[in-house]
């Protein structure tokens, strides 16, 4: 396993992770478990964020991964990656805005956000997890060059 398939196969592996911890912290607040529910969903929370890290982290140094399916079906990729990126900016906002409501205590609030939030949060990791499959196991594609390299022509 190279570079360019070793970190996306664990950057994705903290996005799924994230969501199992968010529906397993969902759970633990319906049951009423909340010092429990507050543990899991901060584990939840920081595997999203080293996702993040990695995901940053490979696109500056290492690079993305270009389509590598067929020119009729790559419209169809973009689009479900467009939205999946859009989906993901949404769900890490609400997320924020969900922790930030909990260290607040406004409980109110953030049950409402809560629910929004973990929705979103599902979708987004579902959609991670496809397009991973897409890239690099059904359509393995080439790789751009790292962002370092195309600002300072490397």
């Amino acid at each position: 396993m190279s570079l360019y398939t070793l970190l996306p196969t664990i950057s994705t592996s903290f996005i799924a992770l994230s969501a199992i911890l968010v529906a397993i912290g969902w759970n633990l607040a319906i049951k009423r478990r909340l010092e429990s529910h507050k543990k899991v969903m901060l584990a939840g929370a920081a595997s999203a964020l080293l996702f993040f890290i990695i995901y940053v982290s490979r696109t500056i140094f290492v690079g993305n991964t270009d389509w590598g399916g067929s020119d009729e079906l790559k419209p169809y990729y973009l689009v479900f990656l467009f939205f999946h990126i859009v989906l993901a900016t949404v769900g890490a906002v609400f997320g924020i805005t969900t922790l930030t409501l909990a260290f607040k205590e406004k409980f109110a609030k953030h049950r409402k956000w809560g629910r929004v939030t973990s929705v979103v949060w599902f979708f987004t990791a579902i959609t991670g997890v496809t397009v991973y499959v897409l890239l690099y196991l059904l359509y393995p594609g080439g790789h751009t060059k790292p962002v370092l390299d195309v600002l300072f022509g490397g």
